[in-house]
């Protein structure tokens, strides 16, 4: 087993939330995980069909969190997806019935407690769905939000990412906002190290977060000299 985990370290399959995960054990969650990077694990294959079900039924999307932050080049394991929809488009693809589970397009399971959350079958990975207009961290108003996804969409692989300036934004304003989501910042500078992006890109970004770029990015560089 321990040959098996220093050699999934290597390939930075170790860099992962294996807590999270949807598999039985830890080395089911490493297999499922070599196979996210390998992008053939349940999570390509569910967003995958995904992309393919909004499209067809002319829904305009978004993918963020984790899974864009590795397809713009941080590469970390995750094993849900999340989204962005119009409060239209979400409306068409979760319609909840009073009382009863929401009805979903194609074949997703509902999640009774909420509208914005269902499972891809027969994956059995979670999707969850913020719409345009909500607020990152702790929801409340502040000048970066989730976006229009007509607005803020990269194409990558035929599927549709939020761009990389909108995804910094989110996860800075996530950061700063609220306290439990520290982690989001953690992924800003591991971006910053990952593609790698300059001082510069600080001007293509919302003021309200410009500053707390500049200052992990001034952390990753004091690191490089140390």
């Amino acid at each position: 087993m321990f040959d098996k985990l220093y050699s999934l370290s290597k390939t930075g399959v170790m860099n992962m939330a294996v807590t999270n995960t949807n598999a039985p054990n830890i080395l089911e969650a490493f297999d499922e995980a070599s196979r996210y990077f390998a992008e053939v694990g349940s999570v390509n294959y569910a967003l995958e069909r995904l992309a393919d079900d909004l499209k067809s039924h002319d829904i305009e999307y978004v993918v963020i969190g984790a899974v864009a932050l590795f397809f713009h080049g941080y590469r970390r394991f995750t094993d849900n997806i999340d989204i962005v929809l119009t409060a239209q488009g979400l409306g068409r693809f979760v319609r909840p019935i009073s009382g009863k589970a929401p009805q979903t397009l194609c074949n997703y399971e509902p999640d009774i407690t909420s509208n914005k959350r269902v499972r891809s079958l027969p994956y059995g990975i979670s999707i969850k769905v913020m719409t345009s207009g909500e607020y990152p961290g702790n929801g409340r108003p502040k000048p970066v939000s989730f976006p229009d996804p007509a607005v803020a969409a990269t194409e990558i692989h035929g599927i549709q990412f939020v761009t990389i300036e909108k995804l910094v934004e989110l996860k800075l304003a996530s950061g700063i906002s609220a306290t439990d989501r520290l982690k989001d910042l953690a992924d800003v500078q591991e971006l910053i190290k990952a593609r790698p992006l300059r001082r510069e890109f600080a001007e293509r970004l919302d003021p309200y977060v410009r500053e707390k770029f500049l200052e992990l990015f001034e952390a990753v560089e004091q690191n490089k000299s140390a």
